[in-house]
């Protein structure tokens, strides 16, 4: 297939994944021992002949990332992901820890952070309190890839790239910033924060944060750099974009009393100033942040919707397009026409974040996603059609996984009680480690079919 798809000038890009998980004890505690897992999971990937570079540690001491190499397929991915998740709980039994693999701890937690210069300076630009809410929450990132060296980590876009190769880049971002709300609805996965249900989903509104509706979080106050940027309508827009929002942290720094060699010293650059939900990456990659950290089968599911969209607006040479008054994703000739910004980060951002799948728009700009998806996997010989199809037909009464956990946790009172807390930390570790194990003895894709998301 990959040799077809050159030979018609149609590239086959690559895929990539990083999930983070918090590190908790036998009893569900938080565990500040990432050091010590990841030097136990380094250990056992050389003994394997893995690659050990693939388990990382985070900005705080009770999590931890795990990542995989760069994927043909999404099948090939998902093995990848699987094989070094495997890994990773089978250090964690051997130390009486476990991986909790949801968007947010449940309970009350005060994370301890790295003593790192990088760290520091984000901590201070941003104000410590509102930094830790990143020590609180856990995402996943999908990186597409886009053409090699087009990604330039110095002026973001390569002098030295043909048009069809900044085209390219161009709307696979604009794709990526397209499906920001579908991917939020989809994935929502703890309901508490904190101990307490607050009724949206968490890691966005703590991470991304939002001064329109209310959310306080990491960049409530530094939208440009960690909230969702505007579709960029030219490549030139983009570089734009890029530069804008590097001067916005530098400014941010400047105000804080930080002198800006400092974050260079530090390994900033203008690339490693974004933390939004959708960014160019230095690796050559379009990163999707918004993502909730989730048990495997629903990261599958991302994985299968994601890289079948990806694939046929390279395969078909589509141009994306924002256009006012669209609330859905809509095929015309070799345009697909997608909500404008307005909408998608206001209205539909609001209603993913509270209502989700539940919310009738939110429901057909979802579904069209999922139709938009699916003719890319039926093209390309079935993989994943049949999961789409089902999803689609089914999502009126898809259920996340926050809405899932609720109608077990309900809490009598505002506060989720400690040993409620618990109890729900070893319950979603139990479950992680079922899953990984029984989709060990199927393929990938097969056990996605199989299994009821629902």
């Amino acid at each position: 297939m990959r040799e077809k798809e050159v030979e018609m000038g149609v590239a086959k890009r690559r895929i990539g994944l990083e999930q983070e998980f918090f590190l908790v004890d036998e009893a569900g505690y938080l565990s500040n021992r990432a050091d010590e897992f990841l030097q136990g999971c380094h250990l056992m990937a050389q003994a394997q002949g893995l690659n050990p570079n693939y388990f990382v540690p985070e900005f705080v001491k009770s999590m931890v990332e795990i990542n995989t190499p760069p994927a043909d397929t999404g099948t090939e991915l998902a093995r990848e992901y699987l094989k070094n998740l495997k890994l990773a709980l089978a250090v964690a039994r051997q130390m009486n820890l476990r991986l909790y693999p949801l968007s947010s701890y449940p309970l009350h937690i005060m994370p301890v952070m790295r003593d790192r210069p990088n760290y520091h300076i984000q901590a201070r630009t941003i104000g410590y309190d509102k930094f830790l809410h990143a020590g609180k929450c856990t995402g996943t990132h999908l990186h597409l890839e886009v053409p090699p060296g087009v990604v330039d980590p110095r002026v973001a876009v390569s002098y030295n790239s043909t048009s069809a190769q900044r085209e390219e880049l161009l709307n696979i971002y604009n794709l990526a910033t397209a499906c920001d709300s579908a991917l939020i609805s989809l994935t929502r996965a703890c309901p508490f924060y904190e101990g307490q249900a607050i009724g949206l989903a968490s890691h966005t509104i703590r991470y991304r944060g939002s001064q329109n509706f209310g959310w306080e979080g990491v960049y409530t106050h530094l939208q440009p750099v960690g909230g969702l940027m505007p579709y960029a309508e030219s490549v030139e827009d983009l570089v734009e974009q890029q530069f804008a929002r590097y001067y916005a942290w530098l400014q941010a720094m400047e105000k804080a009393g930080i002198e800006p060699h400092l974050f260079l010293e530090a390994g900033g650059s203008l690339l490693k100033s974004a933390w939004n939900p959708v960014r160019l990456n230095k690796v050559g990659t379009v990163e999707i942040r918004c993502i909730d950290s989730n048990y495997p089968t629903v990261i599958l599911a991302v994985i299968v919707l994601i890289e079948n969209a990806a694939n046929r607006v390279r395969r078909d040479r589509l141009t994306v397009r924002p256009t006012r008054g669209m609330q859905i994703f809509e095929l015309v000739g070799d345009r697909l026409y997608v909500p404008d910004f307005e909408y998608l980060n206001g209205e539909l951002l609001y209603t993913s974040a509270t209502e989700g799948v539940k919310n009738s728009k939110v429901k057909a700009y979802v579904d069209s996603i999922l139709q938009f998806a699916m003719g890319e996997a039926i093209a390309d010989g079935g993989e994943g059609a049949n999961f789409l199809s089902k999803l689609s037909q089914d999502l009126d009464r898809y259920q996340t996984i926050e809405a899932t956990i609720l109608q077990e946790f309900t809490p009598t009172t505002a506060q989720l009680t400690l040993d409620a807390g618990l109890r729900l930390v070893r319950e979603c570790c139990d479950k992680l480690e079922a899953q990984v194990s029984w989709i060990d003895t199927q393929t990938p894709l097969a056990a996605l079919n199989a299994i009821d998301l629902l």
